[in-house]
């Protein structure tokens, strides 16, 4: 009886895992291949709807096939997004980082989830209503981002590949090669 009690423990982390998983709704649900290997996001769609709603367009539009990921940043986040200058085909690091999409930028929806490792926020200039295209993933947890940048999904699978990602330079982590999304679908 012993036996059968310690598998059970010992297997039901991996029973939950996958029972969150088969739970996902597909159409919330972002898919990143990278070089390494495929990163998989849940959506908050009732935290952020139109943030996620802007993602997903993109994404439907293939707007963040092959974008670079221009500021990564040693134990704080990896940003990429910037669909209008950050195309690794016509890469330009004095202007990537700099561009969005052609849609206006979005009303903040700030809301009380947490930055911890694998969040994926929007990324914005001083303004809280300006975030438009591009968006970070955390390496670990910044509670300083906290109500102050809207989370819209976190990362549920690949975080090993998203801790591979090429690391920047300097205190603004501006990479040069950078790496890039090879395709970001909707599952």
């Amino acid at each position: 009886m012993k036996k059968y009690f310690a598998l059970l423990v010992f297997l039901l982390p991996f029973v939950m895992s996958a029972a969150k998983t088969a739970k996902l709704d597909p159409e919330n649900t972002l898919t990143i291949e990278l070089k390494d290997g495929k990163v998989v996001i849940e959506l908050f769609k009732d935290d952020a709807p139109k943030h996620v709603e802007r993602i997903k367009k993109l994404a439907n539009d293939g707007k963040y096939d092959g974008v670079v990921f221009h500021r990564v940043i040693e134990g704080f986040m990896a940003q990429t997004g910037d669909v209008e200058h950050g195309n690794s085909k016509d890469y330009k690091a004095s202007r990537v980082g700099t561009g969005g999409s052609d849609l206006p930028d979005l009303q903040e929806e700030f809301n009380e989830r947490e930055h911890v490792k694998g969040t994926c926020s929007m990324a914005r200039s001083s303004s809280p209503n300006s975030a438009n295209s591009q968006f970070f993933i955390c390496f670990k947890a910044s509670s300083f981002l906290d109500r102050q940048y809207t989370i819209f999904g976190k990362v549920i699978k690949g975080m090993e590949f998203v801790d591979l990602i090429k690391r920047g330079e300097g205190a603004n982590g501006e990479v040069p090669n950078p790496d890039k999304i090879i395709s970001l679908t909707i599952k």
